[in-house]
Formats: structure tokens, C-alpha cells, sequence
């Protein structure tokens, strides 16, 4: 096989075979085939895409380019939870819990964000002693025993990914349908779960800016999950504006335990209920999305899923008392009130812009050496279509540093009043097939 025929065979809009998908991946993996002809061959998926089972191959051959999770000693059925990206977005701090609290197993594997605010395990660190330097053993134990645990990405996870990725980024084939499905779903498929819920975002703030774009890309990850054997859903949802009040790792911790009492923000608290409900369903514990719902509710209600979240902070190591009293959590030195300059109705909230200022607070990371400020953030104060009037606080901001003008202009261009304008709908879609 030479990669030259390949490449030609797929610019010409041919269908490779499984063997020549893997012969590829092979090949670029161990510095093979060089990094010249790999581009071409991203450039000619770009413009002639893949059928259903080149890019289910495409995904199985990134996955075993590297090391895989063996989380089969974990009892029950792992559904793991993967968001497209997002500002403001809080969502496993309350999943992980809520659906532990039904007893399904929840091994989660997270990394460290780049971008507006940390990741998951940023935010957890925001917990006093919260630690995911946990051996393999240890998080199973801690899954077996309380159905919850967060350890950071260890190991060789699909090599292939990486190399491809950094390829396509400085070859202008990012937004490759197949390539970014394929990148997706190896990770995920590499990291051991049997079953997998997307939450596809769409909007300002998201990867994927259009509607259309979402859909697509929802159906092609759902369509390889299911196509290699792992039961996949999808959520389309909203990100024209951020997620929840909160953009800040302590304040979106905070955000959780107020969702997981039943005092959140009405949007994150219903995105979690629809993603939720999906995990429910495909653990077989529920016989309906709906009937996973109102399981749910219940543990919200009663208490259980507070008191989970408690137990994984504290099996951790650390400080579950936060919980009851979120003042132990870092603190920002100055709060700092963003007032509307006239009177009317938020009309746009443009969620990339408004994340890109939490990131300038230091609540997010710029590069990788970049070090995350926990405490700061903004609270956002009104949503899009909430009234609003002259001199009203639209935005409070949690900084470190008196001086915020860099991040005030970044909030005034950025949040919109009109004379009219409406609430966004947050789920656009369910994609199962």
C-alpha cells in the first residue's frame, strides 16, 4: 500500500476499505507517513467527507493507535458525558452526582481547560484539599463504592488525535465534519465507557456556530458510537448566551451545589435534567427518558444528590463542608457592579465575547503555562429577553484587581439592550440515531 494511491483514491471521492483507514493512522502515528501527505489527505476528507463506516474505522483506528481505559471491574453499565464546549458550562458538577446518586457508575476522566474559564478539574480544585491524582485503582475502588469518581487524563489516549489535530489546526481543516466526529468519539471510546451522551452546543459561544452545523455533527457522533458498539445520544443545545449565572471556577462551583439543591438557574438546571435523563436511560435504569426525568427530580428533592456530592468532595480529599458553606470557597478581593447604561430589554448576551472577559480576570487559561486565578469571575445579573433599567447591575464582576476597564469594555460591547428581544431556546434537539 502506498499513501500516495490512498490519498488520490479519497480525493477522487472513493471509499476506503478498513484496512487502508488503519494503514494510515498506523503509519502517521509511528512517523511513517510524513506529516505532508497526511495534510493532503486531511484537505481531501474536508472537501469529499466519509461515509458512515470510514469515519466509524477512522475513530477505531485512533483509538487503537494508543493506550485504552479498562473499566470492565467497574460493576453496572459507565456512561460518560461529553460537551462540545461551552461557556459557563457547569454541567458535570451537577450530572456526575445526580445520576451517581441513582447508582450508576460514573468514571469520569477530565482534563484541564484552555479557553474562558478552567475545566472540570479546575473547578473542582477550587475545593480546599480536592484532589484527581488518584491511582487506577483507586478510582475504581472510589466508582465501585460510590458510584462517582474524577481522576485526571493519564496515559497515551489516542496519539493519532493529537498528531492529526495539531495537522489539521494549522492546515485550515478544523471543521471537517468526519475528522472532528473522529477526534470526539476516539476519546471518549478510548477512555472505557459502554455508553456515551453528547452535548452538542451551538451558538456565539460554541464550535459549532449554526444550527445546521450542530445537527450534523450530532448525527455523525451518535452514528459511530452506535456503529463501534457503544449505546450514544445527543443533546443540541444553546450556547448564544452563557450557560447559567456564573463564568469562574469557584463561582461555578458554587452554582452546582445551588443547582443540586433545586435552586439554580432555570437553564442549567434543565439542560442537566435533559442530558441526565439520557445517562439514566441508557444505564437501564429507567424504561423512558421520562420516567429518568422524574427519577431525578426525586433525588434532587430528597436531598440524595447534595449528599453525593458531599461524599465524592470528601472521598477526594477534600473539604465537603463547603457545601453548607460556600463562603470557604475562594474569594475574589473586589466586587465590582457593571450598571446598564439604559433602559430596555438584553437582547444578546454574546457568550464567546463575555467568556474571552472572565478569561482576562484570570478565571481561564490563554496558553497551556497560563496559571488560573479560582476565585474570579462574573455573575451575570440578567439574561437575554429579562427587562432591564438605567443604573441596574447587569453583570457583577469578582477580580483580583481593582482596575478592570479592559474587562468592563469587553462586557458593555458585548451585552446588547434593545427595546425588544426574547429568551433563546435552550434544546434544539435530541439525536438518538
Amino acid at each position: 500500500m502506498r499513501m500516495v494511491d490512498l490519498i488520490e483514491k479519497k480525493r477522487d471521492g472513493k471509499e476506503l476499505t478498513t484496512e487502508e483507514i488503519s494503514f494510515i493512522i498506523e503509519g502517521f502515528t509511528k512517523d511513517e507517513i510524513p506529516d505532508y501527505q497526511m495534510s493532503a489527505f486531511a484537505m481531501a476528507v474536508f472537501f469529499q467527507d466519509m461515509t458512515e463506516r470510514e469515519r466509524a474505522d477512522l475513530t477505531m483506528a485512533m483509538v487503537h493507535s494508543g493506550d485504552t481505559i479498562d473499566l470492565s471491574t467497574i460493576e453496572g453499565i459507565k456512561v460518560d458525558k461529553h460537551s462540545t464546549g461551552g461557556v459557563g458550562d457547569t454541567t458535570t458538577l451537577v450530572l456526575a452526582p445526580l445520576v451517581a446518586a441513582l447508582g450508576i457508575p460514573v468514571a469520569k476522566m477530565s482534563g484541564r481547560g484552555l479557553g474562558h474559564t478552567g475545566g472540570t478539574i479546575d473547578k473542582l480544585e477550587s475545593i480546599q484539599g480536592f484532589h484527581v491524582e488518584i491511582s487506577k485503582e483507586e478510582f475504581i475502588n472510589l466508582v465501585n463504592k460510590a458510584k462517582i469518581a474524577v481522576v485526571g487524563q493519564t496515559g497515551n489516549l489516542t496519539p493519532a488525535d493529537k498528531k492529526l489535530y495539531a495537522l489539521r489546526d494549522v492546515t485550515a481543516t478544523v471543521n471537517s465534519i468526519p475528522l472532528i466526529a473522529s477526534s470526539i468519539m476516539s476519546k471518549k471510546i478510548a477512555a472505557g465507557s459502554d455508553a456515551i451522551v453528547l452535548d452538542v452546543k451551538t451558538g456565539a459561544g460554541a464550535f459549532m456556530k449554526t444550527l445546521e452545523d450542530a445537527k450534523e455533527l450530532a448525527h455523525a457522533m451518535v452514528s459511530i458510537g452506535n456503529h463501534v458498539g457503544r449505546k450514544t445520544m445527543a443533546v443540541i443545545s444553546d450556547m448564544s448566551q452563557p450557560l447559567g449565572f456564573a463564568i469562574g471556577n469557584a463561582l461555578e462551583v458554587k452554582e452546582a451545589i445551588d443547582t443540586l439543591q433545586g435552586k439554580g438557574p432555570k437553564d442549567l438546571e434543565e439542560l442537566c435534567l435533559a442530558l441526565g435523563r439520557q445517562m439514566v436511560y441508557l444505564a437501564n435504569k429507567a424504561d423512558s427518558l421520562e420516567q429518568a426525568e422524574q427519577m431525578l427530580k426525586e433525588v434532587i428533592q430528597s436531598g440524595k444528590a447534595l449528599a453525593k456530592f458531599k461524599e465524592f468532595i470528601a472521598n477526594q480529599g477534600g473539604d465537603a463542608s463547603i457545601v453548607d458553606h460556600t463562603e470557604k470557597l475562594p474569594q475574589a478581593a473586589y466586587l465590582i457592579e457593571v450598571p446598564a447604561k439604559k433602559t430596555g430589554v438584553v437582547a444578546e448576551i454574546v457568550a464567546d465575547a463575555i467568556g474571552t472577559a472572565a478569561m482576562l480576570l484570570g478565571a481561564g487559561r490563554a496558553t497551556k503555562e497560563s496559571k488560573i486565578d479560582l476565585a474570579v469571575g462574573l455573575m451575570l445579573n440578567k439574561k437575554v429577553g429579562d427587562q432591564v433599567k438605567s443604573g441596574e447591575s447587569l453583570v457583577t464582576i469578582h477580580s483580583n484587581r481593582p482596575n478592570v476597564d479592559d474587562v468592563l469594555k469587553k462586557i458593555y460591547g458585548n451585552i446588547h439592550i434593545a427595546d425588544q428581544g426574547q429568551s433563546p431556546v435552550l434544546i434544539h434537539g435530541i439525536v438518538t440515531e
